[in-house]
């Protein structure tokens, strides 16, 4: 049987506000076990929420830039579960009356085309603690740090038909959001989190499989390596007689398999009601408006100008624009630069992100600047040094030796542009090599490049390649 893949995905990006949602309480990451939860994140008797003004404007903002309605109203909900890491007994979330609703995000496929994906909803809501069980010896260890921190869930249609499409419109969310500045992003540091879910179902069928949902998921690679290892066990267990239980998963990076975390709760699970201590939430028009004139430069909008200014292929713009830190790397390079677009391009796309990947840096982590590639860059359009070399001499600048000029003086690196420099080192290399010189003008041109070789050799491959293919095929 022919199947067909259902995946809908809910992301958690954690709101770049300075503290808590309904608290005073800092939210900085790293700080030692539970000394940034305060008593109303806690809980504690004859405490009262109060809303953080500032996460209505970063939702706000979110539903601008996805065409999502913005609610008039919206009401906060009470979320009843019982987890050690939920104080309270209970999570301040949205449930009916989200805060925005109706959208849509624009995807670009690795072919190139354009899938649309329907966003269901964003809502605002309040992150839980976190259970630590390494290092307590058969008990359980709880840092409430967390609880309280601002998150904007955003649900999608289950538009996506394949991993691969999950992760492009994963990729696009995540830039979408630290674009708009309202989450780092931080996939390690769970500020940007995805619960992926997943079902099979006959193809041409319409109604829906069971679906499952792999909780927690906090890196591209893996988000696409769960839902193909979920897509295959659902057909195995289907095409061989069983049934999908709907239930609740968590993804094992080790052995690159789900297992089952629990049995999946439906929302009267959770005996949703309005929270009695929390105003409804009323949003303006004016305010909307006053949002709307500040918006940035939006990642479709900065790749069409990429596009559109600098002459870029549609492939080039979509990698540099794909992270705001490297889309603003890029310009500042360009800037400095008297060079196209394109080798600015290249030279990003190419040697710097293999250093970086190597080293498992982000861009805001290069040792090289971007006023240092400029330089770089620069000594390969006023042919000082070749494309070659220059590979040299980024290699140095990545170990800190300087910036391009300092690398070229110090190691003697300066190309040889001398016309009578590089046609005494031809003569001598023709001078050397009699057979191949006859076996060439006798119709082997592929020594030509044997030819070139021995004149870069005996250069140390200084000798301007332009110049050296043009003056050597004058005197062969």
């Amino acid at each position: 049987m022919e199947w067909e893949t259902v995946i809908g995905l809910e992301v958690h990006a954690q709101l770049a506000t300075k503290t808590k949602i309904f608290s005073g309480a800092a939210i900085a990451y790293g700080a030692a076990p539970n000394t940034q939860a305060c008593a109303i994140d806690l809980g504690l008797p004859g405490v009262l929420p109060v809303l953080n003004k500032a996460c209505v404007s970063m939702a706000i903002k979110f539903g601008l830039s996805t065409q999502c309605a913005i609610a008039p109203r919206s009401v906060f909900a009470r979320k009843n579960y019982f987890y050690p890491d939920l104080p309270k007994g209970y999570q301040i979330s949205q449930f009916e009356l989200p805060i925005v609703h109706g959208g849509k995000l624009d995807v670009q496929q690795e072919d190139g085309s354009i899938k649309t994906i329907g966003i269901t909803r964003a809502h605002l809501e309040e992150d839980a603690g976190k259970s630590l069980h390494e290092d307590f010896h058969g008990m359980s260890g709880i840092d409430f740090n967390r609880t309280g921190t601002p998150l904007l869930e955003i649900v999608s249609e289950p538009d996506m038909r394949c991993a691969k499409e999950a992760v492009a419109y994963l990729k696009a969310l995540h830039a979408l959001v630290t674009y708009l500045e309202i989450c780092d992003g931080n996939m390690q540091e769970g500020s940007f989190r995805c619960d992926a879910n997943v079902s099979v179902r006959p193809k041409g069928q319409k109604e829906f499989g069971t679906r499952t949902e792999t909780k927690n998921v906090n890196s591209f690679r893996f988000v696409e390596r769960a839902i193909n290892y979920e897509v295959e066990r659902q057909i195995q267990v289907l095409e061989s007689g069983g049934t999908i239980n709907q239930e609740t998963l968590l993804f094992d990076a080790a052995k690159g398999e789900t297992r089952p975390m629990r049995s999946k709760e439906e929302a009267n699970d959770y005996r949703y009601f309005p929270d009695p201590d929390l105003l409804p939430v009323i949003i303006e028009q004016q305010q909307i408006d006053s949002i709307q004139q500040t918006m940035p430069e939006l990642p479709w909008e900065k790749q069409h100008r990429f596009q559109q200014q600098y002459g870029l292929s549609q492939y080039d713009a979509n990698v540099l624009i794909s992270n705001k830190a490297l889309s603003e790397y890029f310009e500042t390079t360009l800037e400095q630069t008297d060079s196209d677009a394109k080798l600015v391009a290249n030279w990003i796309m190419g040697d710097l992100a293999a250093f970086l990947n190597k080293n498992n840096l982000s861009i805001e982590e290069s040792p090289v600047s971007a006023e240092n590639l400029a330089g770089l860059i620069k000594r390969i359009s006023d042919n000082t040094i070749s494309g070659k070399i220059a590979k040299t001499v980024f290699e140095a600048m990545w170990q800190g030796e300087g910036d391009a000029d300092t690398v070229i003086e110090k190691h003697g690196l300066k190309q040889i542009t001398d016309d009578s420099a590089i046609v005494a080192i031809i003569d001598q290399v023709i001078a050397e090599s009699p057979q191949q010189l006859e076996q060439y003008r006798a119709g082997k041109d592929k020594l030509f490049g044997y030819f070139v070789g021995q004149v870069m050799k005996k250069t140390q491959g200084k000798a301007n390649p332009k110049q050296v293919n043009e003056l050597l095929r004058k005197k062969l």
